[in-house]
């Protein structure tokens, strides 16, 4: 497959007539923005108040199952104390907080710091913001592609996802989308050191945030190679910093821990993770399909399968190369990686291309048949809702 243009033209043009006014133009520019906001908001606080219900019905607390679960005991404990401590499971078995990219506990210590709130109330912000700027970036992007209606559809089908509950989290997914989407965005419309930038953001964010980083390079090769070297400044410098981020502190903890190279790389052993090829994930899906397992395992498993369905789909549309490369990578990081099975979906939330050609489908059908697009948005809210509700209150399984 080839790809002959690697930034992408605006999928409507303005039509051409009768002269629009500046504030009309922009109330009609906004609006969809805002609709697509609205409708990602109004579909997080529900899943809120699901989850919010269930957990009171349990005796337990929601601000506390939304702030302090899991990775964001870790994170807030890197707020408040900077890195170092270890987790001591059994022999051999030390768990490290190097693991943990140091932009959100940074953000997060910053808002303690300026604010009068505590590391919970500040984490949850600085999540619930960095969805915002998600959502929005998301539609940019859907709209600039395919049209404003189908850049609503693709945040509202983001926020219908199953693992959705996350973005309402203290976790570092709604931050990493935030940067990969606004990335992905400067990228197609040729703003380079702005991509770049934004990707290096994404590096220090999380691990896979590297895949930020391979879809400005890869967009950044294309076009070098299509104007066969005569580019900008700005396009090399938005290659250069794209990787800094991510490559600089897997070197700052390689340099702490006394191996350059290898450092970080042995951390993340020691938590069970590794890049195998899919080997171990294998192993634990045969294991799976033979002796059976908790819920959100084979829930886990029929999603990933699904994003790998949705990325063919993706490039049978051709769509824009830094995409395919942005989805891919998240795809290529989490099929091939060992340990936390059930953290996969997870992993693949920053994917949101993937999403396109439901997002178009879903239009399609809104335009022919309004109450079949309902029923399905209806469905995937439930789904969302519950699933949702069960993961982090019911169970009992790292996210």
């Amino acid at each position: 497959m080839t790809h002959p243009n690697t930034l992408a033209r605006p999928a409507v043009a303005e039509p051409a007539g009768r002269a629009v006014g500046p504030s009309r133009g922009a109330r009609a520019g906004w609006s969809p923005l805002l609709t697509a906001l609205g409708l990602f908001a109004a579909a997080r606080a529900t899943g809120v108040l699901v989850l919010a219900a269930t957990a009171w019905a349990t005796g337990r607390h929601p601000a506390t199952l939304l702030a302090r679960s899991w990775d964001s005991l870790w994170y807030l404990r890197i707020a408040a104390h900077g890195y170092g401590p270890t987790l001591h499971l059994r022999p051999g078995v030390v768990y490290s907080d190097l693991a943990f990219f140091p932009l959100y506990p940074g953000l997060v210590r910053a808002v303690t710091a300026l604010t009068p709130l505590n590391a919970s109330t500040a984490a949850l912000l600085v999540s619930w913001l960095a969805a915002a700027v998600a959502a929005c970036g998301i539609y940019a992007v859907g709209a600039r592609l395919r049209g404003r209606a189908v850049g609503t559809a693709l945040v509202l089908l983001w926020a219908l996802l199953p693992h959705s509950v996350v973005l309402s989290m203290a976790y570092t997914e709604p931050l990493l989308t935030a940067f990969a989407a606004w990335s992905l965005y400067a990228v197609l419309d040729g703003r380079w050191v702005g991509a770049g930038a934004l990707a290096a953001l994404a590096g220090l964010t999380r691990p896979n945030g590297l895949a930020v980083a391979a879809a400005v390079l890869a967009a950044a090769v294309c076009e070098l190679a299509r104007r066969r070297g005569r580019v900008s400044h700005r396009l090399w410098t938005g290659a250069a910093l794209a990787p800094l981020g991510w490559a600089g502190y897997v070197l700052w903890v390689g340099h702490r821990r006394g191996d350059l190279l290898g450092g970080y790389f042995a951390v993340q052993r020691s938590w069970g993770s590794r890049f195998d090829l899919g080997a171990g994930a294998l192993r634990f899906v045969r294991h799976l399909l033979l002796h059976g397992g908790r819920f959100v395992f084979p829930m886990a498993m029929v999603i990933v399968a699904a994003a790998v369905l949705l990325f063919a789909l993706l490039i049978a549309e051709r769509a824009p190369l830094p995409l395919l490369v942005h989805s891919g990578v998240l795809l290529l990081i989490t099929l091939g990686g060992s340990g936390f099975f059930a953290s996969k979906p997870r992993f693949l939330l920053p994917a949101f291309p993937l999403l396109l050609p439901l997002a178009s489908a879903l239009v399609r059908t809104a335009r022919a048949r309004p109450w079949h697009a309902t029923l399905v948005a209806g469905a995937l809210a439930g789904l969302s809702f519950a699933y949702g509700a069960y993961l982090v209150v019911v169970a009992h399984t790292p996210l």
